[in-house]
């Protein structure tokens, strides 16, 4: 994991690349688990029904799609750990951008659909410790 930090409007500055990135990933994970949901459906019919013609190249095609998809989310998840940033709920799509306030680090917290950042957290606190934005953050410039 990164040791990089952000200030408020460097994070800011990151949301829609970030956003975009959240978005990819969630609809890589989306296919993932409908080709998961599909292939135990067809596992169940097929023991059910003491075996059965399979649509072979179908299936083939599914497990294809679905290894790309997997690569997509692991690929982007890479990307934006790579800026730094902590990915904390994919469901939710809720990041974390480490913030040094005097000598201290917290957690700058956004969460996809949320306009801007405008919470803030400590390291031990997550998403439930959520407090607003306040001056020793906002004024906070990049050096």
């Amino acid at each position: 994991m990164s040791e990089r930090t952000f200030t408020l409007d460097e994070a800011q500055s990151l949301l829609p690349v970030l956003e975009s990135l959240l978005r990819a990933t969630i609809d890589a994970k989306k296919t993932m688990e409908q080709v998961d949901t599909e292939m135990h459906a067809l596992n169940k019919r097929v023991f059910l029904n003491g075996g059965m013609r399979v649509d072979v190249v179908n299936v083939a095609r599914r497990k294809a799609e679905r290894a790309r998809a997997e690569q997509r989310a692991k690929d982007t998840l890479a990307e934006i750990d790579s800026i730094g940033v902590q990915v904390k709920d994919l469901e939710i799509g809720l990041l974390d951008f480490p913030c040094d306030v005097e000598g201290s680090i917290v957690l700058l917290c956004w969460k996809m659909g949320e306009p801007a950042i405008t919470h803030w957290h400590g390291v031990e606190e997550g998403f439930a410790g959520r407090k607003p934005i306040d001056e020793r953050i906002a004024r906070k410039r990049a050096n």
